[in-house]
């Protein structure tokens, strides 16, 4: 789909760049949560890290025959901060690669640079630049955000763009045939910006801008949650009544797992994520697969649920739909896991601190 880098696509020296990005604001991340994301709001980032997940699985028509899928990063960065927002869409990412083969495990580094820090930071300084000191409930707020999904969206398939394109110019045998992605920045951003500037980028912006709309109506405590210190009108009118905004999420999220399978309508693939044996060597001028990526295309071979199937394509749609409902478990259970692992360590650190402080008393 879309934006996910499937291997072989990059050289691994790349797929290393991707790493070295991502692995120091993992690392940011996890120190930033603790800080921001509080025991009561780990359940809003579990069901926040399930949307992101589903939302990817979702393929969107594009009218040059491939597809695309929105991302649900700004959001998060919106409600929890774009540090939580790296941590959840790294982990839906990070599990869409491993049992469902969507994305490479070698170009992970690169698939969590592009959607889960560049789309939501772009997303949410946008969102902040638009919102500006306006109140928590004015409608300015709801546009900002609609044009911060935009925005992020776009900037994270732009780099996918260039991170294509650039593998022919950069990695190529002794004739200039390419060893890894055969396409050229003249092909890869055109590509890529005409699904997400027309199709995928309006997706993002009506669920971004539309999830911020209704919380402004139905549970602003939880829009503040990121937001200290600006004010709102009439928010004692906006507060919920107890558990409804959770069970309206996971409703929410039950819903888009059984329609899932609508993905299945869109025809063809996403740019750039053809199998080695499928792509037209000829539309490129090759005379055979690019070497670097045939070897690197089967690096994982170990996703259970490979193409959100498990069934052949016997029953496409229960497939999906069980991909879809082992996904929400598996995404929630970790990120419940790892704010947990975060607080234990958060906890032994301060504990280490106190009995040091009193043995220097």
């Amino acid at each position: 789909m879309g934006m996910h880098i499937p291997d072989g696509y990059l050289s691994p020296q790349t797929c290393a760049v991707g790493y070295a990005i991502t692995v120091p604001a993992w690392a940011v991340a996890v120190r930033r949560v603790q800080r921001v994301v509080r025991n009561r709001h780990v359940p809003t980032l579990a069901v926040l890290a399930a949307v992101s997940f589903l939302v990817m699985m979702f393929n969107i028509p594009i009218p040059d025959g491939t597809t695309a899928h929105a991302i649900g990063a700004t959001i998060i960065a919106i409600l929890l901060g774009p540090w939580a927002a790296v941590l959840a869409v790294s982990v839906a990412l990070g599990f869409q690669a491993l049992l469902f083969g969507d994305g490479g495990v070698l170009a992970f580094g690169f698939n969590c640079a592009n959607m889960a820090v560049l789309a939501p930071f772009v997303g949410y300084g946008v969102y902040k630049l638009i919102a500006g000191r306006s109140e928590l409930t004015a409608p300015r707020r709801a546009l900002a955000a609609a044009v911060g999904g935009y925005a992020g969206i776009n900037a994270a398939a732009f780099a996918a763009a260039i991170e294509f394109g650039l593998q022919p110019d950069l990695f190529h045998n002794a004739a200039g045939a390419p060893l890894y992605a055969p396409y050229h920045l003249d092909q890869t951003i055109p590509a890529m910006m005409l699904a997400h500037l027309t199709i995928a980028g309006i997706a993002e912006g009506i669920l971004t801008g539309g999830v911020v709309a209704y919380l402004q109506r139905a549970n602003l405590p939880l829009l503040r949650v990121n937001h200290a210190g600006v004010a709102a009108d009439g928010e004692k009118a906006a507060a919920p009544r107890r558990g409804r905004p959770l069970r309206v999420a996971l409703g929410a999220v039950a819903v888009m797992a059984v329609l899932t399978p609508l993905g299945l309508l869109a025809p063809g693939g996403a740019f750039g994520e053809d199998a080695p044996e499928d792509l037209d060597l000829h539309k490129y001028g090759l005379s055979a697969v690019p070497s670097g990526l045939n070897k690197y295309n089967g690096f994982w071979h170990h996703a259970l649920f490979d193409g959100y199937d498990f069934t052949s394509d016997a029953h496409p749609t229960i497939g999906y739909i069980v991909s879809a409902v082992v996904g929400i478990a598996i995404v929630g259970a970790a990120i419940f896991l790892i704010t947990a692992a975060v607080r234990w360590a958060a906890a032994r650190r301060g504990a280490t601190r106190r009995h040091e402080t009193a043995e220097q008393s």
